[in-house]
């Protein structure tokens, strides 16, 4: 069976360049059109995927092929040092396998931002994309029998992200580096990238959780620990340490948390948070560590509407 080439969006600094796949033995397609029952089979199937260790991947860069191998999930990650100046905005790159006498080619992309003073980093899940985490029979049916038509955006979402997107650019072709951190895990990458590009949400380097592979797994989808969202965050401001950041996440799951340890160990990188209110009423625990977020002079904002979110955000000059 020939393998299943996945590329994701990379992501590159003055220094270094970073992409990464895995590679398949067996995959699904995600049928985005499917009703009902048909679009739960497919969900599912994300979840049924076989994957292949070990096995060597190469990535064409300038004249050269550089040679990697799979780790024991089929993951691969290419850390490359930049030693030429590049170009700034998305650009191309290309992977290849070999498969008996066959080379198969994927291309993905890779974005270098223009150099500029803002960084964007939001969550998935109810943030911008409905998903009701916080009730987990709900979740699970609407990511079942919900397809990807029929996912919805929190009202305002869109031209606040893209507002953001374009803060402090006066080139139209020029965009902030933004990127979507999720405790989803990558079997939900195809989805997550249709999704947002039929909202018309910003292109984004979309970094997820570690792939499943089993139907069981499905069923604890986006939930346990959080630390690897943590990581990821911190791994992103270290790399683009000239950045000030704006974090967007909600209160369903550990945002604040999370937000205010990034906060702590970087107290002049970010310039503000925003919180989504789930429920009916905003919660003390969430006051407090946004209050604490406050005395280190991060501006805040807790929000039930998108529409209060792009006021504040005018408001302290983030956007016009």
């Amino acid at each position: 069976m020939k393998p299943i080439l996945q590329l994701y969006r990379g992501y590159a600094n003055e220094q270094e360049l970073i992409v990464m796949g895995h590679v398949f033995k067996r995959m699904y397609d995600y049928d985005f059109q499917k009703k009902n029952f048909k679009n739960a089979t497919s969900v599912i199937n994300q979840f049924r995927i076989k994957t292949i260790q070990n096995f060597d991947i190469y990535l064409k860069y300038g004249d050269q092929e550089i040679h990697t191998k799979t780790l024991d999930d089929g993951y691969f990650k290419f850390c490359i040092p930049l030693e030429e100046e590049f170009n700034f905005g998305w650009m191309e790159y290309e992977v290849s396998l070999k498969y008996n006498s066959e080379v198969i080619i994927s291309k993905g992309s890779f974005i270098r931002p223009h150099k500029g003073n803002l960084g964007i980093i939001s969550d998935i899940d109810d943030t911008f994309l409905i998903s009701h985490t916080h009730n987990f029979f709900k979740k699970i049916y609407i990511l079942l029998f919900k397809n990807v038509n029929d996912r919805k955006v929190f009202k305002d979402v869109v031209p606040h992200y893209q507002a953001l997107s374009s803060a402090g650019r006066n080139n139209k072709e020029e965009e902030n580096a933004f990127f979507y951190i999720s405790s989803s895990e990558w079997n939900l990458y195809n989805f997550i990238i249709k999704f947002t590009k039929i909202h018309q949400l910003p292109r984004a380097v979309i970094l997820l959780k570690d792939i499943k592979r089993g139907i069981t797994d499905f069923f604890m989808s986006g939930r346990g620990n959080h630390d690897h969202k943590f990581d990821k965050i911190k791994h992103v401001l270290e790399f683009y340490p000239n950045l000030k950041y704006v974090l967007l996440g909600d209160d369903s799951q550990h945002d604040p948390v999370l937000y205010e340890r990034i906060c702590k160990i970087f107290p002049v990188t970010v310039t503000a948070v925003y919180i989504r209110q789930t429920g009916k009423s905003q919660k003390e625990t969430t006051k407090t560590i946004l209050k604490n977020m406050e005395s280190l002079d991060v501006s805040v904002c807790y929000f039930k509407d998108s529409s209060e979110a792009i006021m504040h955000s005018k408001s302290i000059g983030i956007i016009k």
